[in-house]
């Protein structure tokens, strides 16, 4: 078989913010942008990647969450342990760069990994982790 990934979704809380993470920091493509208010999802990908995208949605807006449910997300969320997102680059040092200077929230600078993976983390404006491993 052979697969390609074309959508994830990820919770936002504040369109506008992560608008401005997904699309200045990261210099991602926007896509699509329905709904209004708090209620919008935003579809965003990689530039040159048009058959990638992540969808940045309403959280616990699904039909058939319990209140429990939706609570517990959102404390999730807040916690940053809900949803995360690793993406790679040839650059791990300037994308590092380039997103602590944008005034993302770092979670860990440019580290080696035991496992053998170079690699950084952000929180996104929602608090979703996003790990930066880097090419080899």
């Amino acid at each position: 078989m052979d697969f390609t990934i074309h959508q994830t979704f990820l919770p936002h809380n504040d369109p506008e913010a992560s608008l401005a993470f997904y699309r200045d920091n990261l210099g991602f493509e926007v896509r699509n942008d329905v709904g209004s208010g708090t209620m919008r999802w935003i579809t965003v990908g990689p530039a040159g990647q048009p058959g990638t995208s992540v969808v940045l949605h309403p959280p616990a807006v699904t039909p058939g969450i319990t209140e429990e449910e939706r609570r517990t997300i959102l404390e999730m969320m807040a916690k940053g342990t809900y949803a995360s997102m690793i993406v790679a680059t040839a650059d791990l040092d300037g994308a590092f760069a380039r997103l602590r200077d944008g005034g993302a929230e770092v979670v860990q600078e440019p580290t080696e990994q035991p496992w053998g993976i170079r690699d950084c983390a952000f929180r996104d404006p929602a608090g979703n982790m996003i790990r930066v491993n880097e090419l080899s």
